[in-house]
């Protein structure tokens, strides 16, 4: 249901039928109530929307810039700051849980090269006569598989010792490495940036707050009819 069309369509309703049935009341209440429902509806509309010769409309798309430049700061200062960095890698040192889960990013890697090579390696060295015997590499080709899946779990086991997460701690912890991390979530964030356009950013904060700015044009016919109401009273 939508807000707007139904709060200016009670608020109408009402002021036609105070002017048919020539009642004053009604009539005020429903004038003052649609005055406040649409110039809530505008308001808000002028956010989103440029409209000729309001000055000040358009607002979200004529700050664009600026709207990338907020989220720019508020993510590397705020998020990735070297102290936030720091903190986190601190507190993963004292944790006795493991630090870095990698098995997503190991289940999701392609080793088929690893295959590939160890292939290789078998073809050129003195086996590879022998094995040409037997079909050559392709005799070899059904272990691809389980070969994958074998080293993909040999992987997650070492990445979940506490050796393994030590070493990667140790190495994140150098000035260096820090520098680095956080070079490189800049040169990702102005990226991801760089693809926004205005009508993007205008459609991301409309899904974001159109819904309960509706409710800025529900209040502004309430209060606008109120307002009538007391206008009608004291005449």
């Amino acid at each position: 249901m939508n807000k707007n069309v139904v709060t200016n369509g009670i608020a109408a309703a009402m002021t036609l039928a105070g002017w048919y049935l020539q009642q004053p009341l009604l009539l005020s209440v429903g004038l003052f109530a649609l005055s406040g429902a649409l110039t809530n509806w505008l308001a808000v509309h002028m956010l989103f929307e440029k409209v000729p010769l309001l000055y000040g409309s358009g607002v979200i798309p004529a700050r664009f810039e600026q709207f990338k430049s907020g989220i720019y700061q508020l993510v590397m200062t705020q998020f990735f700051s070297s102290e936030n960095i720091d903190r986190f890698l601190a507190g993963k040192q004292q944790s006795h849980s493991k630090a870095f889960d990698f098995s997503p990013v190991i289940e999701q890697s392609d080793l088929s090269p690893a295959f590939d090579s160890l292939l290789k390696v078998v073809e050129q060295s003195s086996f590879g006569g022998m094995l040409a015997m037997f079909g050559g590499t392709a005799a070899l080709t059904p272990l691809k598989e389980p070969f994958i899946a074998r080293l993909k779990q040999a992987l997650t086991e070492v990445s979940q010792t506490d050796e393994f997460n030590q070493l990667v701690l140790a190495q994140l912890d150098k000035p260096e490495q820090l520098a680095g991390i956080r070079s490189q979530v800049d040169t990702i964030v102005q990226q991801r940036l760089n693809e926004l356009t205005p009508a993007l950013v205008k459609d991301i904060i409309q899904q974001m707050i159109r819904e309960h700015l509706g409710w800025l044009v529900v209040w502004g016919g309430v209060f606008g009819g109120l307002i009538g109401l007391l206008a009608a009273f004291i005449q």
